[in-house]
């Protein structure tokens, strides 16, 4: 079987395939096994790859299957996991020198989950050192090079699971997002990256961030994979929640029930401001779509975002401090540049500020979810800009220019201050083949509906059948 012509790669596609004994999962990770070795040293999406366990749990998936014994549609499906999760016996490096030989004793959460259903392990991806930032340009391992153009990033900090799922080096990848780095990789890698509602997923045995904002989500192909895939990981109340009721087939049942209805919120405000035009052009036909799909557009209200954005920026410098607190003392020098500098800059921020951007924060969400009194779902813009080029320090809008960082994640943070679950699918396409991203928001733990929305706009248009040129 061609998988990549049949355009099969996805978990919705190819589960049916295992489960009716058409393909084996052998067949299929040593497929997936021999594109990362032909692609790897183009793409450095991976840090570690763990082809010995993925042919080992391939086979005892393919006995169990054939004996009648399926999990459920990710047993016998090769995936990757972003080096942030803890991994029993496999190095997790958080893409650092620091952690370069830490080797865990356990898994996380949701590693456990994904491999109690039989899923299959690839290996451990790339990522901006200790996920603190939004290029995957790593000063140890090497930069990630976005698929679409190698020239380019592929966003960050989750951009080696995001290069991975879209250049077909497995079918879906793990990745966390604490300012925007799951949907920011995945809107530059042209992939469908899911923030869930904060909680909604256990961070129990992941390296933070900064704990008040990090989520954990999928990084996929498409929109039903990552029902799929939440559907395992869901648990909120961590390795004790074998009864949460958000488990079993909450999040993909309801995805064919169509957007007639649904209002959907365009913001007059902040979202809209300082955008590529293929970005604005691209974002404003998805909103056409949902409309001409039976969704109901409003134009909502977002006043005062441009001062909340920077909070999550405040809050991230004080827990990342807290968390690094005793390297920084002892092994500064084994940080990257751009992270040392970024912390060591921040040393002096006093307890007080970190406490009035927890407070601000809580004023702020209460605003924006009062957005959510008259609308459903909210759509903007994933990054207001195409993927940058690795290196490339600024963005330029006329005669102003704004740090590519900074622009990067001025479209994501709110979704991390509130906690709404936020989803990034492609909606477009340059003349330069490079994938633009269209942001759904919606509704503390209404990830049903969002899921539904996305779901109604990607089967209405092509974007998500692309793949790069590789």
């Amino acid at each position: 079987m061609n998988l990549l012509n049949d355009q099969n790669l996805t978990i919705a596609k190819i589960a049916p395939l295992l489960r009716r004994k058409q393909i084996s999962p052998v067949e299929l990770t040593e497929f997936f096994l021999e594109r990362i070795q032909r692609l790897q040293p183009a793409l450095n999406a991976f840090l570690t790859v763990t082809a010995d366990l993925a042919r080992k749990q391939a086979r005892q998936a393919e006995k169990e299957i054939l004996r009648g014994k399926y999990r459920g549609p990710l047993h016998g499906i090769p995936l990757s996991l972003k080096d942030l999760f803890y991994t029993a016996g496999i190095r997790t490096t958080a893409g650092s020198k620091i952690l370069r030989n830490f080797v865990p004793v356990e898994n996380a959460v949701v590693v456990d989950r994904l491999f109690e259903t039989g899923a299959v392990l690839l290996g451990k991806t790339n990522l901006h050192e200790f996920a603190y930032g939004v290029t995957s340009n790593n000063p140890h391992y090497g930069p990630v090079h976005n698929p679409w153009d190698l020239k380019r990033v592929p966003g960050g900090s989750s951009g080696g699971s995001a290069a991975a799922v879209s250049a077909a080096l497995g079918i879906a990848s793990l990745g966390t997002d604490t300012g925007g780095s799951i949907r920011i990789p995945s809107a530059a890698c042209g992939v469908v990256g899911l923030k869930p509602t904060r909680g909604l997923v256990s961070l129990d045995g992941v390296i933070p961030l900064a704990f008040s904002l990090d989520h954990v989500g999928p990084i996929c192909r498409c929109v039903e994979d990552a029902a799929l895939m939440l559907e395992v990981i869901a648990s909120p109340a961590g390795r004790s929640s074998t009864n949460w009721p958000q488990m079993g087939r909450l999040f993909s049942r309801p995805l064919r029930q169509g957007v007639k209805g649904i209002r959907v919120g365009i913001p007059k405000q902040y979202f809209f401001d300082r955008l590529d035009k293929n970005v604005r052009g691209y974002v404003l036909t998805a909103c056409a779509i949902l409309y001409q799909l039976g969704a109901e557009l409003r134009e909502v209200e977002f006043r005062g975002m441009k001062d909340a954005a920077p909070l999550v920026g405040v809050i991230t410098v004080g827990e990342a401090l807290s968390y690094h607190w005793k390297w920084l003392q002892s092994r500064a020098r084994d940080y990257g540049a751009d992270l040392r500098e970024r912390m060591e800059a921040n040393r002096t921020q006093r307890t007080v500020e970190y406490l009035q951007a927890q407070e601000k924060r809580r004023i702020y969400t209460e605003a924006f979810l009062k957005v959510f009194e008259s609308v459903d779902v909210v759509a903007a813009p994933t990054l207001p800009v195409l993927p940058p080029l690795i290196g490339q320090k600024e963005i330029a809008w006329g005669r102003t220019k704004e740090d590519v960082r900074a622009a990067l994640l001025r479209m994501t943070r709110p979704g991390n201050l509130t906690g709404l679950p936020a989803i990034s699918l492609p909606c477009g396409s340059t003349a330069d083949n490079l994938p633009v991203g269209l942001q759904l928001i919606g509704r503390h733990y209404d990830e049903a509906v969002l899921l539904r929305v996305a779901y109604a706009f990607e089967r209405a248009t092509p974007w998500h059948a692309m793949f790069p040129p590789l």
